[in-house]
């Protein structure tokens, strides 16, 4: 358990909007007016947001550049009494931003952390999305790296809860020609545009309208995607195929041969394909 430094100043992670500058909560603006100093993922971008909110506040940078350096001092800040108040140029901070490196210093060194709702993306892009929310899994933007993309690709392939990624508009049509490849013509996504902004979207589809849609126009503006997970009983039936090239019989052998006992093979094959116990017993009698 992390010890607190009670004389340490307060990390405050503060939600900002992600479009519509009506989503900025009363909390967080005052926040903002409160803390010693704010650390603004691009300093240039978030003067704007604080001249709108007329909110007078020392600013430093701290983005994915200089997120262990500038880490470090915002800590020695904390450690000295002073509040901090992290906030990227749109949404919540920590989210797939340098905010985790900062926090997860943060409750190293014993200092206080408080979390400032608001908007997020992804939440918003799920909510509306008409798929499945109750289990989902947020990817965030895909890896650039060759190996590590295919990595991540291959472990959604089989993934149960709904995925929700974020892609940029000159990436888009390459990354939905991908998913298509992993997921298939008819897995349904729903394709969310520029939320809260003037041209937002939700465009509930499946990838090979979705493909045959931006290959007839180019995209334009932020997207979220989010994709309907693989039924279990899909999963299932996959599974119970791959033992079809193989008897009944040559299954339960090669289970017995890995160490299994007769009465364990029998389970785990009836398990493997899906059918009653006794109907695999029959076929192990003489064995």
């Amino acid at each position: 358990m992390e010890k607190s430094n009670e004389k340490s100043g307060i990390l405050y992670l503060v939600a900002t909007p992600i479009g519509n500058l009506e989503d900025m909560t009363f909390r967080a603006v005052k926040i903002l007016n409160e803390v010693d100093i704010i650390a603004a993922e691009d300093t240039r971008n978030s003067i704007k947001l604080l001249n709108h909110f007329e909110i007078k506040k020392p600013m430093t940078s701290y983005h994915e550049f200089n997120k262990y350096d500038k880490a470090d001092v915002l800590i020695d800040k904390l450690l000295m009494g002073e509040s901090v108040a992290v906030i990227t140029d749109a949404g919540t901070p920590g989210i797939s931003d340098p905010g985790e490196v900062l926090c997860e210093k943060a409750f190293s060194n014993g200092i206080k952390v408080v979390p400032i709702p608001g908007a997020c993306a992804a939440v918003n892009a799920l909510i509306a999305s008409g798929q499945p929310t109750r289990r989902f899994s947020f990817e965030a933007f895909l890896p650039q790296d060759k190996k590590e993309r295919e990595e991540v690709l291959s472990e959604l392939k089989n993934e149960t809860r709904t995925m929700i990624i974020y892609e940029a508009p000159h990436r888009l049509k390459k990354t939905l020609k991908e998913l298509m490849d992993i997921f298939g013509e008819d897995r349904s996504l729903t394709i969310c545009k520029e939320i809260t902004k003037k041209h937002e979207t939700f465009y509930r589809t499946d990838f090979k309208s979705a493909v045959a849609l931006f290959d007839e126009e180019d995209p334009r503006g932020e997207y979220v995607l989010v994709i309907r997970g693989k039924s279990f009983s899909e999963k299932k039936e996959e599974e119970t195929k791959k033992w079809e090239d193989i008897t009944i019989k040559e299954h339960i052998e090669m289970y017995i041969k890995k160490g299994m006992s007769k009465k364990e093979a029998v389970k785990q094959v009836a398990s493997d394909r899906n059918i009653p116990k006794r109907d695999v017993y029959q076929e192990s009698i003489d064995l």
